[in-house]
């Protein structure tokens, strides 16, 4: 999909499954390397799909994108359920570029606002939704797809 320097954002499918879960463990949660698989796989045939940052080894970030209608939207609204890049892999603009590429995705689906579920008691996303573009809404931060003109 998107490629800077090495390293490559692309659909992550059921053999990148060692990978997350490795990348996972590392931040300090288990799942099991089929449960992942299973997962992803049914991620990719639902409204929705799983972003990977790939550098020269295992996934160094990930992004998980979900669309869905509202009755109160006239467009579908793309949600990011999970961003998450590993540990060592911080602070190099890892989290920007998936965020860019979701947004991307989210677009093709025909979103018009994403919006990004931020899990109780995370310190460092309020800072990194601020910083871009997202506004809080709730217990949620969103933003809009399109710049407004």
């Amino acid at each position: 999909m998107a490629s800077r320097y090495g390293l490559e954002i692309r659909a992550a499918t059921a053999a990148d499954a060692a990978g997350l879960a490795a990348l996972f463990q590392a931040s300090g949660q288990s799942i099991a390397v089929s449960d992942l698989a299973e997962r992803l796989e049914a991620l990719r045939l639902g409204s929705g799909t799983a972003l990977i940052a790939v550098e020269w080894g295992p996934p160094s970030g990930l992004v998980v994108l979900h669309w869905y209608r509202s009755l109160t939207a006239a467009q579908p609204v793309a949600q990011i359920t999970g961003l998450l890049v590993g540990p060592d892999e911080r602070r190099r603009g890892i989290g920007r570029l998936l965020l860019k590429a979701a947004s991307q995705a989210a677009r093709m689906a025909g979103c018009t606002t994403l919006e990004l579920a931020a899990a109780p008691g995370e310190e460092t996303l309020p800072a990194f939704c601020d910083s871009t573009g997202f506004e809080r809404a709730g217990s949620l931060f969103t933003r809009p797809l399109r710049k407004k003109s």
